[in-house]
């Protein structure tokens, strides 16, 4: 169990790494490209719209061969996509290469969070906001790279370059720890283990997704991971622009405001399983959200910058281990379809992640962007009212379970 831990946190450092790597080069990248803020906005959409895709993809392929090939094959090819945005040499370029990168990642991202369920459920224990930690850390990590290796003069292509070498050493030391489902210790549960011959069936395959599972429950789970990771892509687009705009400060004060969040963020998703553990993950989401409502409140309502940058702070504590309860709630609705289950509350997500800045600037635009944030508390006060949803049912029954196949 602990070397499949150590992979799966590896795989969610790298991702955070990687995704870093894309986020802190695109000022030298657009450069480069001489691509226009006005082509970067419909880059970046494009970049969202295809993560989503791959979402979805690769919740067909979970519940088809399961996460750890998925997450293999999606970890495996992200490292030689990256290369693709860091050597375009022009707009069009750029646009196949981001189209590429959101695809993988996106993929990525429902499959590696798959494994993390997959892991949590053999623990018997609350352990998935430590993986999102690793997340936040390989970030971190990978910004800091950047920062040293521009300072340095060192080329974007070498820097991605030797890091996507790196990256596939990761993901080949790591792949005999992952978890696999058909056996080696932990076990999940792919669709060809409850389905059995029928599998090859499409009618049959589309039953097997709707049968058993509580549809009512999987659109409040998607409901919430949009209004979380709403208040969440609020936070990375508006928390140092706010601090500018509304105190006139510097641009370099309003970075600390969006580091406090971070660093709150990243820190408090180490601390956040016990309590989880304990108190039960509808105490978290209320607790969460309750605190999460206090910090924008207290950023938009702030008389000086030093009271924002610490509202900012308090908000980054409270939305910590928010969509970890979801994701873990999410992957636990049903045995046979969990990784179509993941994909719909992990895309829903991230069309909010997309939306919710887009909205805040719609507002902002006319009346500042302090008013701006306000659709920040409403999402918060639904999740708190919604929090029941991420209470534990009973586990989904399979053919095998993780424990009992667990050896040694």
């Amino acid at each position: 169990m602990a070397r499949a831990r150590g992979a799966v946190s590896a795989i969610f450092f790298l991702n955070g790494f990687l995704a870093a790597l894309w986020v802190a080069h695109i000022p030298v990248i657009t450069a480069r490209t001489d691509t226009s803020h006005e082509q970067l906005g419909g880059l970046l959409l494009l970049l969202g719209g295809s993560a989503f895709v791959g979402m979805q993809v690769s919740g067909h392929a979970l519940d088809r061969f399961g996460s750890r090939t998925t997450t293999l094959v999606a970890a495996t090819l992200l490292c030689p996509v990256m290369i693709g945005p860091a050597v375009a040499s022009n707009t069009v370029a750029l646009a196949v290469a981001l189209a590429l990168f959101g695809f993988v990642n996106g993929s990525l991202d429902v499959s590696m969070n798959a494994q993390a369920v997959a892991v949590e459920r053999a623990y018997r224990r609350p352990i998935m906001s430590s993986f999102h930690g690793f997340f936040s850390l390989g970030g971190l990590a990978g910004s800091l790279v950047v920062a040293a290796t521009l300072w340095a003069q060192v080329g974007v292509a070498a820097t991605v370059g030797v890091s996507s070498l790196l990256g596939l050493i990761l993901v080949a030391v790591c792949a005999r720890s992952l978890v696999a489902p058909d056996g080696g210790g932990l076990v999940e549960t792919t669709q060809s283990d409850t389905v059995g011959s029928d599998v090859g069936d499409e009618s049959t395959a589309k039953a097997r997704w709707w049968h058993g599972l509580d549809l009512r429950r999987l659109a409040i789970l998607a409901a919430v991971a949009f209004a979380l990771m709403l208040a969440e892509g609020t936070a990375y687009d508006w928390s140092a622009l706010q601090i500018v705009e509304d105190f006139g400060t510097r641009d370099a004060v309003g970075a600390v405001a969006f580091g406090a969040f971070s660093a709150a963020m990243t820190i408090a998703r180490f601390g956040i399983d016990p309590i989880a553990a304990r108190l039960g993950p509808v105490w978290v989401v209320r607790a969460g959200s309750a605190l999460g409502i206090c910090g924008i409140s207290l950023a938009i309502l702030a008389p000086e910058p030093i009271i924002a940058i610490v509202g900012w702070t308090i908000f980054g504590v409270g939305l910590a281990g928010l969509i970890p309860q979801i994701f873990t709630a999410a992957g636990n609705l049903t045995a046979s379809s969990s990784g179509r289950a993941i994909s719909t509350v992990v895309g829903c997500g991230y069309i909010g992640m997309l939306s919710g800045p887009a909205i805040v600037g719609f507002i902002a635009g006319r009346s500042g962007v302090s008013v701006g944030l306000t659709p920040v508390i409403g999402a918060l006060v639904f999740a708190l009212v919604a929090a029941p949803v991420v209470r534990p049912a009973a586990r989904p029954v399979s053919g095998r379970d993780a424990h009992d196949t667990l050896e040694g």
